[in-house]
């Protein structure tokens, strides 16, 4: 683990560190004053490269940070953080990004669960509608852009109420043929990855693979417990219990679509975040898409009957019914 920044010191003689506000295994963010925009605070995220590594592999890890750091700074949108700058010193690369306050959606969680209570499902749904923005946003770039660490701790809520998906430090750029240096990249979070992150040079990553880790913080954040991670669940199909078994006021059609974006194959998984957020938000039929029984709970009663174009036919029927049923009895 590298040392960390001293408070005070001055990067590039524009960053001033305020404090360090996170750390992991190849560097710590920092908190910033910007000395050129006076009041402005930002975040640094910091990344050390292994200088144990071969020259050319080092020198491939630091061009690859360069680019996705490019691709980076040309994004925006207002449930992404701004990434501003990015510059190397010594053995060091540093991105960046604008401050986002508040507390991170694990807080809140944790702050649930010590008072015996869920987040609600209509809380929750809407902070997922507005993380699939942005994942829809990320995986629409040309090249296609993975976050790859998607978890509650990296979704911070503003005090405004506006969701952030922050942590780029695993990000990965979706260039065709192209192998990606495992020591920017890393393998996420384990609970919250799927099996084909597990190799970590990402070579067999695309959409699905954030879909899955998507689906897995839904399934954190609605039920206060930690999924069962991928590897488990390999070796016993069984580890993952439903979240209705957990939390039953979650809805049958929200557990369906948690099941489904956490299923072990990626092709049985949605095909992108607009197809997910259809299925989760009620506005699409069943998955197309070959799924596994054990991935696809039966339909409840309810959802039969409330399913476009079901309840047409249904409450048709019962209206035809009660009419035919009073014309008797008025004879």
């Amino acid at each position: 683990m590298p040392l960390p920044l001293k408070d005070g010191e001055v990067l590039r003689g524009r960053y001033r560190i305020r404090e360090r506000i996170g750390q992991g295994g190849m560097g710590n963010i920092y908190l910033a004053d910007d000395l050129r925009l006076e009041g402005r605070l930002c975040a640094i995220k910091e990344v050390e490269h292994d200088r144990t590594l071969p020259a050319r592999m080092l020198q491939e890890a630091r061009q690859q940070f360069l680019r996705e750091a490019t691709i980076l700074a040309r994004l925006d949108h207002p449930n992404l953080p701004k990434v501003s700058d990015f510059f190397s010193s010594g053995l060091r690369d540093y991105l960046v990004m604008d401050y986002v306050p508040g507390k991170d959606l694990r807080t809140v969680m944790l702050e649930a669960r010590r008072r015996r209570q869920f987040l609600s499902e209509e809380t929750v749904l809407g902070w997922a509608g507005q993380l699939a923005d942005a994942l829809a946003y990320l995986h629409g770039q040309d090249p296609p852009v993975l976050h790859r660490d998607i978890k509650p701790s990296n979704l911070k809520l503003t005090p405004s109420g506006l969701l952030k998906l922050v942590d780029f430090g695993l990000v990965k750029v979706l260039v065709p043929d192209e192998m990606t240096v495992t020591v920017i990249q890393g393998q996420g979070t384990a609970l919250y990855t799927p099996l084909e992150q597990y190799g970590g040079d990402g070579s067999h990553t695309d959409v699905r693979s954030d879909i899955y880790a998507f689906g897995a913080t839904l399934y954190h954040l609605l039920t206060n417990e930690p999924p069962a991670d991928a590897r488990s669940r390999f070796l016993n199909p069984d580890a993952l219990i439903p979240p209705r078994r957990i939390n039953p006021s979650i809805s049958p059609r929200t557990e369906r679509a948690i099941l489904w974006a956490m299923a072990l194959h990626p092709d049985e998984r949605p095909s992108s975040v607009d197809h997910f957020r259809q299925y989760l938000f009620g506005l699409r039929e069943i998955p197309t898409l070959p799924v596994s029984v054990s991935h696809s709970p039966p339909l409840s009663l309810w959802d039969i009957l409330f399913r476009p174009p079901e309840i047409v036919l249904v409450w048709t029927a019962a209206f035809l019914l009660l009419l035919s049923l009073v014309a008797t009895l008025a004879r």
